[in-house]
């Protein structure tokens, strides 16, 4: 474990010392803003560094027996062959969050990183090689968009891989646990969202609307974290719904990449365009007004110009699937209890938000919504020591955190008699 937890901190500082190529990866790959690609590597590279660390923290267990001649002994021990499978939206992140509890705990992996992103994952296994991480631990399978679907069904039926761990579309997800099933291997799954951000009449507006910049606009909407659904207590409502379109207006800039003062980069490709297009299409013949935004931006296919809607309900097809772009929809609500049971109506459950400054309401909120990780007064919840994961149709497991690691671990009970 001493010498794991080495190689891990070694590829944790080529990381740091290369993050400016590898965000210029990222940005290349995927559009987002090379501010965000830079930060995607810090918080990507905190992954081999946590990990580094808890790779010598693999405990086991002495258990009292109920007969004296025997000892009762836990063992923790490698799965084996991890399959991890990454999307397209944190190229770096999505696998250094698995790929290092899986080395932490004594596996080896085989990345599938997504058609979209492969350089990145092959950037990863060039400073692997450089930590001293030996051939054959962390290996990379790019392929193409056709050949994607095959890909993953033999990664996920192979006999000698003993875990697959996906982050992406519950729809894939479903499709992955079937496979995996026929070989009883272990899974971890962390799938699509749907995160509410509700703002609540006791709450600082300004930091609500502050909070709901970033966790919204973050990577153009593209994260699985992302607000989709903004309900607002109509005592603040109007107040919210104004200074969010000021704020859109005066702080989003959309653009290439590359150049400096871009925050909002191009979306994936023109089909992601088209569901944001189809959203608003979709709302707005049933109501719901256009604040800002609301269409193609001039520079391209693939950009969408930062929306805001308001007079929104819960009939709308965006506030029933996740967009995965930069639309804001907002629902006036009227009581504590009507904003929970918008929040919960849904499959699946990721992130929620809310904003309040009643103390009492934050511990029932808090405890009634029902996803895996809650911000209170905090838009961007991320970071290597949480657990991150969600229940529902959200997925299995958690990643990060001193949880992350105990997927990729067997527990083994050892009976010692006749002492």
């Amino acid at each position: 474990s001493q010498e794991r937890s080495a190689r891990l901190r070694r590829w944790y500082e080529l990381m740091m010392e290369n993050k400016e190529e590898l965000a210029r990866i990222i940005t290349a790959e995927n559009g987002k803003p090379l501010k965000e690609a830079q930060g995607e590597i810090v918080y990507s590279a905190s992954f081999l560094e946590w990990f580094a660390e808890e790779a010598r923290r693999i405990y086991g267990d002495i258990i009292p027996a109920s007969a004296k001649d025997r000892r009762v002994l836990v063992l923790k021990q490698p799965v084996g062959v991890a399959a991890v499978i990454t999307p397209w939206n944190f190229p770096s992140a999505m696998i250094t969050r698995k790929v290092g509890a899986a080395l932490a705990a004594g596996c080896t992996v085989v990345v599938k990183p997504s058609e979209d992103t492969p350089l990145s994952a092959l950037a990863l296994g060039e400073l692997a090689n450089q930590a001293g991480i030996p051939a054959g631990v962390y290996n990379v399978v790019p392929c193409s968009r056709q050949q994607a679907a095959a890909v993953g069904e033999v990664l996920c039926t192979d006999p000698l891989v003993s875990k697959v761990s996906f982050t992406g579309s519950t729809a894939t997800g479903k499709i992955l646990l079937k496979h995996a099933a026929g070989t009883v291997k272990r899974v971890s799954m962390e799938l699509g969202g749907h995160a509410p951000f509700i703002v609540f009449d006791s709450s600082n507006v300004d930091r609500a609307v502050a909070g709901a910049l970033v966790s919204k606009f973050r990577n153009s909407g593209q994260t699985c974290v992302c607000s989709n659904r903004f309900l607002v207590q109509k005592g603040i409502h109007d107040e919210f719904v104004e200074k969010f379109a000021k704020a859109i207006e005066k702080e989003l800039h959309v653009g290439n990449g590359f150049d400096a003062k871009t925050t909002q980069g191009p979306l994936i490709n023109e089909k992601a365009v088209e569901k944001v297009e189809k959203h608003v299409k979709d709302a707005v013949s049933q109501g719901a007004s256009i604040v800002t935004g609301g269409k193609r931006h001039s520079l391209g296919k693939n950009f969408f110009e930062p929306t805001l809607l308001s007079n929104v309900t819960t009939k709308m097809l965006c506030t029933q699937e996740e967009t995965f772009g930069p639309l804001a929809p907002v629902i006036k609500f009227e009581t504590e209890a009507e904003a929970v049971a918008i929040a919960n109506a849904t499959n699946v459950g990721l992130a929620g938000y809310f904003y309040s400054q009643d103390p009492a309401q934050i511990w029932r909120v808090a405890e009634q919504l029902e996803v895996g990780m809650v911000g209170v007064n905090e838009g961007i919840i991320s970071s290597a020591e949480c657990p991150f994961g969600g229940i529902k149709e959200s997925g299995l497991g958690r990643e990060g955190s001193k949880y992350g690691i105990d997927e990729y671990l067997e527990i083994k009970y050892v009976c010692c008699g006749g002492l």
